[in-house]
């Protein structure tokens, strides 16, 4: 165990350690960065996918039917993600982040949120109640995705560390899941719907707008959600 003057050491290391950055052209995993002060940058899109409710599936369902709600919907989460061309790059809980890279980052996020919404809504939900008959438990969720510059660094200790992922995209994604609302559980910032290509954009035999624009107080910025879903 360290003291706290060894502690102190690491820490004005940090500081004063300048740092070494290089672009990146596919999505870093945690060997491809180094533990000091070394990080990659890249334009990337961040998509999270969030359980909702969480504390209360776990408090008021037994404890191994939260986690088959956790797992069932985590695997669907990913396997669309990775169907999509994103990168799953952490999990938290009861919830995914996911990156995408190249020309058409933001279409194909945007696409993997609507195909989330179509399997919770008429797969999961479905083989849910098909299961377990009695039950009157029904699966939310919700999809946030914005796009930035991305600063990718290592963080933690030896034997013990991950990538953490610093920039507006990585916060605001995680941040518009908390605005899922009624049959909305798709979220996108401005700048990811200007770079949408139609197919993402209109749907239906009349090709109508997917996406409704809206007002985001807490960030004073306008957003766009959507309550369609896509099948996979």
């Amino acid at each position: 165990m360290k003291t706290l003057d060894e502690l102190r050491s690491d820490i004005k290391e940090i500081l004063n350690t300048e740092w070494k950055t290089r672009e990146g052209r596919v999505v870093p995993e945690t060997s491809d960065i180094k533990l000091g002060n070394d990080a990659v940058e890249l334009d990337g899109t961040v998509l999270y996918a969030d359980m909702a409710d969480s504390t209360g599936l776990v408090m008021g369902y037994k404890d191994w039917f939260a986690a088959e709600i956790y797992k069932v919907y985590l695997k669907s989460a990913c396997e669309i993600i990775k169907n999509n061309d994103g990168v799953i790059t952490a999990f938290d809980g009861d919830r995914v982040m996911a990156v995408f890279i190249g020309e058409s980052k933001n279409t194909s996020a945007a696409k993997a949120a609507l195909q989330i919404n179509y399997v919770v809504r008429k797969v999961i939900n479905a083989e849910i109640k098909n299961h377990y008959t009695t039950t009157s438990f029904q699966l939310e969720q919700a999809v946030g995705i914005d796009t930035s510059k991305l600063f990718v660094a290592r963080t933690g200790v030896r034997g013990s560390n991950d990538l953490v992922w610093v920039g507006r995209a990585a916060n605001y994604a995680a941040k518009l899941c908390d605005l899922r609302l009624n049959s909305y559980s798709s979220f996108i910032t401005q700048e990811v719907f200007d770079k949408l290509h139609d197919s993402a954009k209109f749907g239906g035999e009349e090709k109508k707008s997917m996406w409704e624009k809206v007002y985001w107080e807490d960030r004073g910025i306008s957003v766009y959600r959507s309550s369609w879903w896509w099948q996979p």
